[in-house]
């Protein structure tokens, strides 16, 4: 017998109201469930936040927990245009009087012009660094470089082959109206990074004024390649003691400070370097910050608000009230340091709610004795006498470690997420096995009733038949 297509047709009964109504029981735990799955993913979100910022506190503390975090220095100039000073952190205080009598340049030479675009014959270069003291050249300790230069090679075809050469030198080429000339110049100023160029000329005459050998420097020679510019030494003195530089930057002269000269004097220009306090009180108000911006959080997330009567994500989370009430302990609690034991001592003041005030004045005169304040971070000891910075940045690391408290809630959280996950898939399962198990029960009642309906009304035709047959 063919199956109902439309089920409830052949006995008048909305089956399929009464299955979906069915079929809604069924999946009815469905809902507390994905709210129940709505609530652990925004827990986990709220962690994860947590944990980016007790990962920014222990950064903001571990600042502040060693030596390192307290030796920012800043250097000086009176006269920057001419000598500007950068010092390295750790640099020990001190003042300079610097006056510069002589720059350090790199040597240059420039060739004889020639029509733009033609050649000067063929040949080697050889490109030797070293030091001229007069006509007499001193090579240096790396070998020569070797350019080969064809017939047709321009002088820009030549520069670039230098410059590949990688020789210590650089070239270009210079166009005016007398036409065009090679430039070449030293890679790096000093005395002893000066050059000399040795030409083998295939027109088989050397050091003469024409072909190659026209680009050999060679003092005494008749080429046509002159000097522009002599390579020198800085010089310079340093509270009255002549120093020399091959380079204008002067980075070994002085512990931690680095000149750099740009101008030849005509007065002393002073120089200065002393503690940053500028940049160790920016240290502490980010270490204030990223506790401020901690707190802050779990206030909000653990408190009940009620005028909205909206609870906080974490309301009653031991996890996250524990860790407030840690956090706020520590920020009160006392160190082994002198004079100052407190946060309070320095101006960092606990107000209600958890948050530090930051009292600028008593911080600024707490920067005055940079010793003491620098021992209210870094004093070791036990986790009663440690310092601020290093008992914070200990404490952030333990509950950010593989097996710390952020760590091990944040994967219960997500162990709950799978298992309500599958809770959910169970009953998904469970209501559309139920759905195809009641259909088939209503479609076979409706069958039944349909063949019910059928004898019914074949009994009736015939008793009707009956009564005509015996009136």
């Amino acid at each position: 017998m063919a199956t109902i297509s439309s089920p409830g047709l052949a006995s008048g009964i909305d089956i399929k109201s009464i299955v979906s109504q069915l079929v809604a029981l069924e999946r009815a735990p469905l809902q507390p469930l994905q709210t129940q799955a709505s609530s652990m993913q925004s827990k986990l979100s709220v962690y994860g936040s947590i944990k980016s910022m007790v990962a920014s506190l222990g950064d903001a503390a571990g600042k502040l927990s060693t030596a390192s975090g307290w030796n920012a220095v800043s250097a000086s100039s009176s006269n920057s245009a001419a000598v500007s000073a950068t010092a390295a952190a750790g640099a020990p205080a001190t003042s300079l009087s610097i006056e510069v009598q002589q720059l350090a340049k790199a040597h240059s030479t420039a060739s004889v012009a020639i029509p733009v675009g033609s050649s000067m014959g063929s040949g080697k270069l050889s490109i030797q660094l070293g030091g001229w003291s007069g006509n007499t050249f001193t090579p240096g300790a790396g070998a020569a470089v070797e350019v080969t230069v064809e017939a047709a090679d321009t002088l820009t075809q030549m520069a670039a082959k230098i410059n590949a050469a990688n020789g210590g030198v650089s070239a270009t080429v210079l166009r005016d109206a007398s036409g065009e000339r090679l430039l070449m110049r030293s890679n790096d100023t000093g005395e002893e990074k000066a050059f000399r160029v040795q030409v083998t000329d295939d027109d088989g005459t050397p050091n003469d004024a024409s072909g190659l050998s026209r680009l050999a420097y060679d003092p005494g020679t008749a080429t046509g390649t002159t000097r522009t510019q002599q390579a020198l030494n800085a010089q310079a003195t340093v509270n009255n003691v002549a120093i020399t530089s091959a380079s204008n930057k002067l980075t070994d002269a002085l512990p931690g400070l680095t000149l750099q000269l740009s101008q030849v004097t005509t007065a002393p220009v002073e120089i200065g370097v002393s503690n940053d306090t500028a940049a160790m009180k920016k240290n502490v108000e980010a270490f204030v910050a990223a506790y401020n911006q901690l707190n802050n959080m779990l206030t909000g997330v653990t408190k009940y608000d009620p005028a909205t009567k909206v609870a906080g994500s974490l309301q009653g989370d031991s996890t996250a009230i524990g860790l407030q009430n840690a956090l706020r302990g520590m920020m009160r609690s006392v160190t082994a340091s002198s004079p100052f034991s407190r946060l309070s001592d320095i101006g960092l003041e606990a107000k209600q709610g958890g948050n530090l005030e930051i009292k600028t004045e008593k911080l600024d005169a707490a920067l005055t004795n940079l010793d003491g304040l620098k021992n209210l971070f870094t004093a070791t000891g036990d986790a009663s006498s440690q310092g601020f910075g290093l008992k914070i940045k200990t404490f952030a690391d333990g509950l950010l470690a593989t097996d710390g408290l952020m760590s091990t809630k944040t994967e219960s959280l997500q162990n709950a997420v799978k298992r309500n996950t599958k809770e959910q898939d169970r009953v998904v399962d469970r209501a559309a096995r139920a759905e195809v198990r009641l259909l088939a029960q209503y479609n076979a009642m409706d069958a039944a009733v349909g063949r019910l309906n059928g004898l019914s009304a074949f009994v009736n035709q015939q008793v009707t038949m009956w009564n005509k047959s015996s009136g």
